[in-house]
Order: structure tokens, then C-alpha cells, then sequence
């Protein structure tokens, strides 16, 4: 009998350790807090533009650098769906910084803090006026000094105005966009 009576304390004891563990990482696509950024506003027809991704990486994290060093290592990749007939001109992300971690024996490409990704961007001559949404991609994979957490394909975008080619398009965002 006495058996019995423990049974139902050993069910909530291991939900509580379940529980406790699963609170000890965070969910993966919560890592990293993304910031949508564009260099003009409105993007004439025509013109070349940018488009900024602020990533802040929680404290204790890092995730993988672009530009990985092993073949098995998931890079960060900045995607966006384009609409027919625009353009992608260019995409740039920062230098990893090279760190050796617990469960590494080499170095690994990563970022910690906070980094940058940047897509230049050509919509066409003749690309609807209006407000449009271009849907982004960040792909990462966060890691601490002794696990990594599932990847993630974290859904974005960026909202942009299109105006007559010839419009006046002012400089937003310079701070974002001051670095080369």
C-alpha cells in the first residue's frame, strides 16, 4: 500500500524536472531578436536600396557565423521572396569571430552580441506604386558553450512605399546603414 501511495508523487516530481530542464534553454526562436531596417523611405521605381536585419543574441548564446568553418555547421543566411521582376544586387553579412567552445574541439565562425545583415534590393521601372511587403527569411542556429538548440527559419519582413521613379527618396535609418 505504502507503494501506492508514492506512485502519484513520482508523476508531478518528474513533470517538475521536465519542466525545470526545458526552462533552463530558451525556445530557439526566441535566441535572437530581429530588427527590420530600410535605407530609404519611399524606394523609388528603379532605384537600388537597402534592406538592414538587426539581430540582438541573447547573453550566452552565439549562433554561426555566414561563413562557416565546418560543412556540418548551419550558417545565418538573410533570404527575402521578391517579387517578379525585382532584384537582388547584393547581400552582406559581417565577419564571424572565430571562438572555441566546450563542445568543439576547433575554433567556430560565429557571432555573438549583435550583428547585421544587409540585402540591396532593385525593384523595376515598372513596379506597382503603393505599399508592399517583402517577405524575409533568418536562418540561424543558436548555440550556448555546451548545446545547441534546433535551427530555426525565423519569418520577417520588410514594409516598403514604392514611388514614381524621380521621386524624392530620403536617407532613413543612417546610423544602420553607416557601416560598409
Amino acid at each position: 500500500m505504502a507503494l501506492m501511495q508514492a506512485l502519484p508523487l513520482v508523476a508531478p516530481i518528474g513533470s517538475l524536472g521536465a519542466a525545470l530542464g526545458e526552462a533552463q534553454l530558451p525556445r530557439p526562436d526566441k535566441v535572437v531578436k530581429p530588427s527590420v531596417y530600410l535605407s530609404l523611405e519611399p524606394v523609388p521605381r528603379g532605384r537600388v536600396f537597402e534592406v538592414a536585419v538587426v539581430a540582438d543574441i541573447q547573453k550566452g548564446f552565439h549562433v554561426n557565423a555566414n561563413k562557416v568553418l565546418e560543412d556540418y555547421l548551419i550558417p545565418t543566411t538573410l533570404t527575402a521572396e521578391l517579387p517578379a521582376g525585382w532584384k537582388l544586387v547584393e547581400t552582406k553579412y559581417p565577419d564571424g569571430k572565430p571562438l572555441k567552445f566546450e563542445f568543439s574541439e576547433k575554433p567556430m565562425n560565429v557571432y555573438e552580441g549583435t550583428f547585421t545583415a544587409r540585402l540591396k534590393l532593385s525593384p523595376p521601372a515598372d513596379a506597382p506604386l503603393g505599399a508592399l511587403r517583402i517577405p524575409l527569411t533568418l536562418r540561424y542556429q543558436a548555440c550556448n558553450d555546451v548545446a545547441c538548440l534546433p535551427p530555426v527559419k525565423l519569418p520577417l519582413a520588410a514594409e516598403v512605399i514604392i514611388a514614381p521613379a524621380g521621386a524624392k527618396a530620403v536617407p532613413v535609418n543612417q546610423k544602420v546603414f553607416a557601416s560598409k
